[in-house]
């Protein structure tokens, strides 16, 4: 009994760093696009400076969950708790790294004005918020209701995508020397696009907790 709670006691414990690194990511990504949209240089560099933090969660994660994998030698859906946690830690730190990469393109971008007013890179990174936010949830909840609506929210967001790439690339024949801009603008895109990949590698690994099997949601 003793040895149970101690398990569940350190299964919670990834849980809460699960749901911190997701809070983090979401605050990471909402201040990349802040950054960008006010091509505010200073809070671009201080979300590079924080990621660490994340990259710390991380490896709280990795050092709990071998430990619990030793000592307790879980089966079944405890063991799968753990590998699972493994894996949604790892797509979060790569989330954080886009959102990273995103406050990299305001830094590079050196204070020239934008050269169209964002409007869809916003809305892309608004419905990923939820995917994250939602994602989590259906972990903590072990919900795969909510797991399989990653695919969907995945979907819009593609279809986000593929706007802004036709609308920047009609714009350089008439403006070729924002070129540069038009290509970091497309980079950004696909970095919110991938963090959607990610959010939806969440969420089959949610299913591949409940039930057992991996779907493949990315598809």
């Amino acid at each position: 009994m003793i040895r149970r709670i101690g398990l569940d006691q350190d299964l919670d414990e990834l849980r809460t760093l699960l749901r911190k690194m997701g809070e983090h990511v979401i605050q990471a990504l909402d201040g990349a696009i802040t950054a960008l949209h006010t091509l505010n240089v200073d809070l671009a560099q201080q979300i590079v400076k924080d990621d660490v933090l994340l990259n710390a969660m991380e490896d709280q994660i990795m050092d709990i969950g071998s430990r619990l994998i030793v000592t307790q030698q879980p089966v079944a859906k405890d063991l799968r708790r753990i590998i699972v946690a493994f894996k949604i830690s790892s797509d979060l730190e790569r989330m954080g790294d886009l959102a990273l990469d995103i406050a990299k393109v305001t830094m590079r971008l050196q204070g020239q004005p934008l050269i169209k007013p964002l409007i869809d890179i916003p809305k892309m990174a608004e419905i990923v918020d939820v995917m994250i936010s939602e994602a989590i949830t259906s972990y903590l909840d072990e919900n795969t209701d909510l797991a399989l609506k990653m695919a969907r929210d995945d979907d819009e967001v593609d279809h986000l995508y593929g706007q802004i790439i036709t609308e920047l690339y009609t714009y350089i024949p008439s403006h070729p020397e924002s070129i540069s801009q038009v290509m970091l603008l497309t980079l950004v895109g696909r970095y919110i696009e991938r963090i959607a990949d990610h959010a939806t590698n969440i969420g089959e690994s949610v299913i591949y907790l409940v039930t057992g099997k991996r779907p493949d949601l990315n598809q």
